[in-house]
C-alpha cells in the first residue's frame, strides 16, 4: 500500500492517518524560499528527533502534539528505511492563524526593525543596542501566516488578539495571552538549558493548535536549526551578525556564486549536515544514532 502526502512543504511532507497525521521531514534543504538541488543526509531525522527531545522536555509546560517517532507505531508503509527516524506521528490539531516568534536577542528583521524606529512589533527597545545584543528580557514578536509566496507579516500582539478573534469570537484575548505565555516560558526554560550546552537560542518561532477539547497544543516542529537561530556561545561577540548552526554555509555560499543554478557543492552540504548533528549533539548529549 503506497500512501501519498495530504501536504507537501519545502522541506516536509504531511500524510493522513485517520485520527493522526504522520509528519515527516525529508532531507531537502531550501534557502531564501526555493529548493535546492540537493539532498542533505540525515538533516530531516536531526529535525524529527530535536522536536522530539524539546516536546518531551517541556511537556510540563503545555502539551505538544507529539504521539510517537517509532516508525513500528505507524503504518507499514512508513516501515522502510527512508522514513525512519525522520516521521513524527501527530495528533491532529486546528492550528491557529499566528506564528509565535520569541527573540532574547536583537538579530534578522529584528534588528532591521529596531535600527528604523526602535522598536520590533511595537515594542519600544531601550536605545543604543548593537546588533545580537541580548535583550533586557525575551520579547513576543508574532506574525501572521502568509499564502504561499508571501511574506509573514510581523504583528503587534493588539493586531494578534485581532486576528484571534475574528477566527474565534470572544477567544481572541484568551487565546492570545496563552499563546504569549506558553512561548514565553518555553523560550526561557528552554535558551537556560541551551546555554548551559554552549548554545545560545536567539530566537525561535512556535506554532499552536487547538486539539478536540479547545485546549491549547504545540504543534509543527519545535527548537530546531530550521527554526530557530542557534548561535556558538563560546564565539558570541554583539555588533555584528553571528556563526550560526543551521543553513548559513549553504547561504553564504549561494549568494557569494550567484550563477549556482540552486545546486550546492557536496563540501558545503557535508558542513551544514556537520552543524546540524553538532547541534543535536550539544543538546542531546549524545550522537545521533545512525
Amino acid at each position: 500500500m503506497t500512501m501519498k502526502p495530504i501536504k507537501e512543504g519545502k522541506v516536509r511532507e504531511i500524510y493522513d492517518n485517520g485520527d493522526t497525521l504522520i509528519l515527516v521531514a525529508t532531507d531537502r534543504i531550501s534557502c531564501f524560499d526555493v529548493i535546492l538541488n540537493n539532498q542533505v543526509t540525515k538533516k530531516g531525522t536531526v529535525l524529527t528527533q530535536i522536536s522530539k527531545f524539546w516536546f518531551d522536555f517541556t511537556q510540563d509546560i503545555v502539551p505538544n502534539h507529539m504521539v510517537s517517532v517509532d516508525v513500528k507505531d505507524m503504518p507499514e508503509f512508513f516501515q522502510q528505511p527512508k522514513y525512519d527516524g525522520n516521521s513524527m506521528m501527530c495528533r491532529k490539531l486546528e492550528m491557529l492563524p499566528v506564528e509565535c516568534i520569541v527573540r532574547g536577542y536583537i538579530s534578522g528583521s529584528g534588528w532591521k526593525s529596531y535600527q528604523e524606529d526602535g522598536t520590533i512589533c511595537g515594542i519600544k527597545l531601550p536605545e543604543g543596542l548593537k546588533e545580537s545584543d541580548k535583550l533586557p528580557e525575551p520579547i513576543f514578536t508574532p506574525s501572521t501566516k502568509a499564502e504561499i509566496g508571501d511574506h509573514d507579516e510581523n504583528v503587534s500582539f493588539e493586531q494578534c488578539v485581532e486576528t484571534l478573534e475574528k477566527a474565534y469570537p470572544g477567544k481572541g484575548e484568551e487565546y492570545a495571552n496563552a499563546i504569549k505565555d506558553a512561548t514565553l516560558a518555553i523560550y526561557k526554560k528552554c535558551a537556560d538549558y541551551a546555554l548551559s550546552k554552549g548554545i545560545i537560542i536567539a530566537d525561535t518561532k512556535f506554532e499552536f493548535g487547538l486539539d478536540e477539547d479547545g485546549n491549547i497544543v504545540i504543534g509543527d516542529e519545535m527548537l530546531t536549526p530550521d527554526s530557530s537561530r542557534f548561535w556558538p556561545a563560546d564565539e558570541y561577540e554583539p555588533g555584528h551578525s553571528q556563526p550560526s548552526f543551521d543553513k548559513q554555509f549553504a547561504r553564504d555560499w549561494l549568494k557569494a556564486n550567484p550563477d549556482n543554478d540552486w545546486t550546492l557543492p557536496q563540501e558545503i552540504v557535508d558542513k551544514t549536515i556537520e552543524k546540524y548533528l553538532q547541534a543535536y549533539e550539544l543538546l542531546t548529549g549524545s550522537p545521533l544514532e545512525a
